[in-house]
């Protein structure tokens, strides 16, 4: 069974990603999300006037922490990909 996490998952994915990197909550975390044709996927996430570039391995990764922690699967067997959709951004498939 796949699941779709919407665009805004995985913006708070990312927030909580930063968040427990930094030390600090989620909520004083902004993420704006980006594709590039050349570049891929990436988003950028600022907090306390700073800005950290995450690459899509480090997306990926904010994505595991997701799906242990809201979504209750196992982070490790589970199938992480992201996509650009025209109508709803960027958003995941996670796959048990």
């Amino acid at each position: 069974m796949e699941i779709v996490i919407p665009e805004q998952d995985v913006i708070n994915s990312i927030c909580l990603y930063h968040a427990r990197e930094k030390n600090i909550i989620p909520e004083d975390v902004e993420v704006e999300l980006m594709y590039d044709d050349e570049l891929g996927f990436e988003a950028e996430a600022f907090s306390n006037g700073m800005s950290t570039l995450y690459k899509e391995g480090n997306m990926i990764s904010a994505l595991r922490v997701w799906v242990e922690d809201y979504l209750n699967m196992n982070p490790f067997s589970t199938s992480i990909r992201l996509e650009l959709d025209d109508e709803q951004g960027i958003i995941a498939y996670a796959a048990e």
